[in-house]
This record gives structure tokens, C-alpha cells and sequence, in this order.
């Protein structure tokens, strides 16, 4: 491996990210809420950092293409120390310990949206927005922004964007070069988050809570300014927008690309996966409605489908928002919400649990083995749509699964020594890995009650549910190390 390289990658990494301290320094400037000083001190130790890092590291020889180890490492390198030296100014600003730092910073980078901060209508503007500003940053990924400059560096980005990449087709390019797929998704996202502020606006927030909440909704973050989230608001206009929005980050941005080249929105109908998505949806919000109106939870039809539409749409993009607390819905609806969150958005997109694509291919795989059974000579390919999969894609999804069960259950073990009930601990484990952010039982609203140990494993969680487990889990092979 080339770890010269991998330090100077990582230095400009650090340095990249100790700019986004500026942003909530001259927020705390405006509304003088005596939290710059924290900020500055961030960016000065965080550039520091990166300087150190650049001075050791060398960015050009002639051998300077980074392999596809070197992409895994600078990944999880980028997404651990970053997330640590995030925690500074919640450590120096709001005056959380290590641990909750750590907690808060990790679900905020990877869009989990699970919080240990309580009062929210009461802290600081800059580090509110600080918040919502690392969810926007982790919804799509800042290596994949990083790529864009890496050639200006002499140094090759591709194995970066897979390792980083979410969903199962990480070789696919919208452009011949990466860093024109990269900056491309940059700008429909960046595009997307602005129009979101602006209809939030208009629906009636304050520039404050509009931008705070576009960085949140675009990400499927789920963090919000308020203690009640979007429930706050009280505002079917504001849970319209954010439906729609959520539904827009949740989808394969590869599709937003056609759908913008294009002119037209028939991408969004001849996507395979983006149609399985929609009526995913579509049957668990009729099934949601039917049963909470058989259980008079709500008044009237109309209130109670807005609700339900709100929630599942909120569950199944693993934002998080809220305008009810789903918990203490009536009979198996909770779990059902829970449930859904391992399906998550498409792939390609900012959203968290396996992705759509993948249930998919599952789906037809345990087809293929009844039908197997029946005609056992048979040869049956696993297609999406009109297009046959490698046996590759199909290994590597049940591979995935596999692997995904199997650190779940080992995970929540863990959880339940760190003295969660069970109930909790699954919830706690399911809501890290999807990137959902609520859960049920102890972690209903929050992570505050959680032992030390407990956050400590809910941050493997979110981490390993964000970067899709295996470009973690590639670090503890021996063979990873060998030469």
C-alpha cells in the first residue's frame, strides 16, 4: 500500500473538512451566541491536523493510482477520524463528554439521525445548524466529493467512489471520468437541497429553519432544530415538502440524472427499482391507515392518512422526522415501521438499511431456488427488469446478507450486555444499522439513557451500516495486510 499517498489524501481530507467549521463561526457571529471561539479553536486544530498529515504524506510520483486497498483504508481512516474530530465543538460548545460527542457526531456524518441531546429549542443557533450541516456533508458522502479533486492531486479516485458508494453497482458511472460523476451528483444534490430550503421558506419557516431542515431532509439525516422535530411546526404544507423530498433523496441519484437530461419524469417509471420503492410504500401506508382506523387511534381518515403517510415515508427513507411518536401506535405497527427500515431507499441514493435493489435481487433469488426444486436442470438468471446480473452482483448481495444477519445478531448481543432490554437492543442495533435514527423501547426519542458502553456499539453500528459493512470488516483480513 501506498501509505504516503494515503497520508496526503488524508490531509486534504482534514483540511477540506475544518472549513465547515466557518460556516456555524459566522452563524454564532450573527445571532452572538458565544460559541464562535469554539469553532475557530476546531478549524485550527482540525487544519493542523491536515497540514501534519499532507507534510508526511507525498500527493505525486509516477506510481501514484491508488489501489483498491488503499481506497478501503483511506474510507474508514476518512469516516473514524473525521467523526473524531467532529466531536470538538460539541465537546468545547455544548459541553457533551467524549463518548456522547463521538455518538452525536457519528450519527449526524452518517445520517442516522439518533441523538443524546436533549433541549433542543434552547441551544445554540450555530450548533444546531452545526448538526444539520454534518448530516448534509455525510448524505452523500464527502469522498465522493473528494474524488472530483483528487485528479488536480495526481492521485486516481475510482477505488474511493466504491468503497464509499452505497448500493450493490459500484462500478456504474453517470460520466466516462469520475470526477465529472462526482461533481455531476454534487450539483443535482446541492440543486435539490436549495429548492427544498426555498419551498420550506415559503411553506412558512425562517431562513434559520428552512436551510437547518433542507440539510436534513436532502441527507435523510432526520436531525432537526426542535425537540418534536417537524411535528413542531404543526403544518401539513411543511410534512408535504418534507415527503416529497425525502422521497427525492432516497432515490437513486443516477435517475434524477436521466430524469434532468431527459426533460421528463418517465425515468422515474421505467426504473425497476424506483417503481418497486413507490409501491412498497404505497402498500404500507394503506396497510398502516387501515389499521390505525380499526383502532379509532386517530379521529378522522383524512388526519390519520396524513400521519401514516408521513411516518412510513419518514421510516423507509431512514430520515427519522416525526410528527407522531410511532412507538406507541397500537398492535405490530411499530415493529412493521422498524421492520421496513431494513428495506431503506434505492441505491445510489442518500438513504440508509440494505437498499430496494438488493431486496430485489433477494427476492428472485429465493424464487430461482423453489423453481429449482421443480425443474432441478434448469438454469434460471436473476434479472432487474430487462437486464440479466453477473453471478458476481448476485454473490456479492448474498454475501452481503449473510454477513449483514450475522453482525446484526452479534450486535445486539452486545447491546444487551451493555444493558439494554431486548426489545431495546434490537430496535437500538436495527435503527444504527439502517441510519433510521428512532427505535423503540429505552431508544424511542433518544440514545440519553444508553450506557457508555452502549453508545460506544450503537457508533460501530451506524458506521458499519453507513459504509455498508464490508468496507469495514475488509480491514480484519490478514489478507488485506499482505503484500
Amino acid at each position: 500500500m501506498k501509505f504516503k499517498n494515503i497520508s496526503c489524501v488524508i490531509g486534504y481530507f482534514f483540511m477540506g473538512f475544518s472549513l465547515t467549521m466557518l460556516l456555524p463561526f459566522v452563524v454564532s457571529l450573527l445571532y452572538q451566541d458565544g460559541e464562535s471561539r469554539y469553532f475557530l479553536s476546531s478549524f485550527a486544530i482540525i487544519v493542523s491536523i491536515g497540514l501534519l498529515c499532507r507534510g508526511i504524506g507525498q500527493c505525486a510520483n509516477n506510481n501514484n493510482e491508488l489501489t483498491t486497498r488503499d481506497g478501503f483504508l483511506i474510507v474508514v481512516i476518512f469516516w473514524v477520524g473525521i467523526s473524531i474530530a467532529a466531536t470538538l465543538p460539541f465537546i468545547l460548545g455544548a459541553h457533551l463528554s467524549f463518548v456522547d460527542s463521538l455518538f452525536e457526531s457519528i450519527s449526524a456524518f452518517t445520517t442516522t439521525g439518533a441523538t443524546v441531546m436533549t433541549g433542543l429549542d434552547q441551544l445554540a443557533p450555530s450548533i444546531l445548524l452545526y448538526r444539520q450541516f454534518l448530516q448534509w456533508l455525510g448524505g452523500m458522502g464527502m469522498i465522493v466529493l473528494a474524488v472530483a479533486v483528487l485528479p488536480m492531486l495526481g492521485i486516481g479516485g475510482m477505488q474511493l467512489y466504491r468503497a464509499e458508494a452505497p448500493g450493490p453497482m459500484k462500478s456504474e458511472k453517470l460520466k466516462p471520468r469520475l470526477a465529472q460523476t462526482a461533481q455531476l451528483v454534487w450539483y443535482i444534490y446541492l440543486g435539490i437541497t436549495c429548492i427544498n430550503a426555498l419551498a420550506y421558506l415559503i411553506a412558512g419557516m425562517t431562513p434559520f429553519d428552512a436551510i437547518s431542515h433542507a440539510f436534513s431532509t436532502v441527507s435523510t439525516g432526520g436531525f432537526s432544530t426542535h425537540d418534536e422535530s417537524l411535528g413542531w411546526f404543526n403544518s401539513m404544507a411543511i410534512e408535504i415538502i418534507a415527503i416529497v423530498f425525502m422521497l427525492l433523496g432516497a432515490i437513486n441519484f443516477s435517475v434524477h440524472f436521466l430524469a434532468i437530461t431527459r426533460h421528463h419524469p418517465k425515468p422515474y417509471f421505467q426504473d425497476i427499482e424506483v417503481r418497486s420503492f413507490l409501491v412498497i410504500i404505497l402498500i404500507i401506508i394503506a396497510l398502516t391507515t387501515l389499521f390505525l382506523g380499526y383502532h379509532h387511534h386517530f379521529q378522522n381518515m383524512p388526519e390519520l392518512l396524513r400521519i401514516a403517510t408521513f411516518e412510513v415515508v419518514s421510516v423507509i427513507t431512514s430520515t427519522g422526522f416525526g410528527t407522531v411518536d410511532f412507538s406507541l401506535w397500537p398492535g405490530f405497527l411499530p415493529v412493521l415501521l422498524l421492520f421496513i427500515s431494513f428495506v431503506g431507499g434505492c441505491g445510489g441514493s442518500t438513504a440508509g438499511g440494505i437498499k430496494v435493489i438488493r431486496v430485489l435481487v433477494l427476492i428472485q433469488i429465493g424464487w430461482r431456488e423453489v423453481r429449482r426444486l421443480i425443474h432441478p436442470s434448469a438454469i434460471f438468471p436473476i434479472r432487474l427488469g430487462k437486464r440479466t446480473l453477473e453471478q458476481k452482483v448476485v454473490d456479492a448481495i448474498i454475501g452481503f446478507w449473510g454477513v449483514y444477519i450475522s453482525v446484526f445478531a452479534l450486535l445486539m448481543l452486545l447491546m444487551m450486555q451493555a444493558g439494554l432490554d431486548q426489545v431495546s437492543a434490537f430496535s437500538a442495533i436495527a435503527t444504527c444499522m439502517n441510519n433510521l435514527g428512532p427505535g423503540l423501547g429505552e431508544v424511542a426519542n433518544n440514545f440519553t439513557a444508553v450506557s457508555t458502553e452502549g453508545k460506544l456499539i450503537a457508533s460501530v453500528a451506524m458506521l458499519l451500516g453507513r459504509l455498508e459493512i464490508f468496507s469495514v470488516l475488509v480491514l480484519l483480513s490478514p489478507e488485506f495486510w499482505r503484500k
